[in-house]
């Protein structure tokens, strides 16, 4: 098993841009360019609300942790957590400082409603992953919070999404150390991106953005 370094350690949340769109991870954390639309800025605030209290409060059997920061070496990331309740019961993990034992459960909270897709779902469950290998536990299932159902929506981490996620980590780790920004395909999602302006999908020819941008200028001073 290859344990990575904590120099080498991806951001957890890049997952769900890479799910999303290679090319949208590689501008955003490769050549480092980002842009906010409304989208975005609602999901910041959504989460700012899930982390306005950046410590643990108890409530009768239950402990919430806010922004609990994680890591995995095997997986080489690292993150925070939204919320993370601990469920008192008969059986499992120890918590310093606490009598009993508790049951791990990670919330992750989204703008919008419940996707089509396991974008979301792999941003969970790698969350998981990451707290299996801190806690020394195993957690069978998580909750996805849409700020626009105002619902949570179970999700089982079965050894098909975990393994998914796995590979997913990986592919991403080979982009990275590569330093790769796929070329554009133009899909109906570019439309909502918030790199749209930035990567171009409409010409469909750079390969890198930064480039792109390096060439306009000399090409305005000359």
């Amino acid at each position: 098993m290859i344990l990575y370094n904590e120099d080498e350690y991806l951001q957890l949340s890049g997952i769900q841009h890479f799910a999303f769109c290679r090319r949208q991870w590689a501008l955003a954390y490769i050549e480092l360019q980002w842009s906010e639309n409304v989208r975005t800025v609602e999901g910041k605030l959504l989460h700012e609300k899930a982390h306005d209290v950046s410590s643990a409060e108890k409530r009768g059997d239950l402990i919430i942790s806010r922004a609990m920061p994680i890591y995995s070496r095997e997986l080489g990331i690292s993150g925070e957590c939204d919320i993370v309740e601990f469920h008192k019961t008969e059986k499992g993990i120890n918590l310093t400082g606490r009598e009993g034992h508790f049951e791990v459960v990670p919330i992750e909270y989204k703008r919008g409603s419940p996707k089509q897709n396991d974008i979301d779902i792999l941003q969970l469950t790698a969350q998981v992953l990451c707290l299996e290998e801190m806690l020394c536990c195993r957690i069978p299932y998580g909750y996805l919070f849409y700020g626009e159902t105002r619902r949570r929506k179970k999700v089982e981490f079965d050894s098909s999404i975990r393994q998914k996620t796995k590979d997913v980590f990986q592919e991403m780790h080979q982009y990275y150390e590569r330093r790769y920004t796929p070329r554009v395909r133009r899909t109906k999602a570019c439309n909502a991106c918030s790199l749209k302006d930035i990567c171009l999908p409409a010409l469909g020819i750079n390969k890198s953005a930064s480039a792109y941008i390096s060439k306009v200028l000399s090409e305005e001073e000359s």
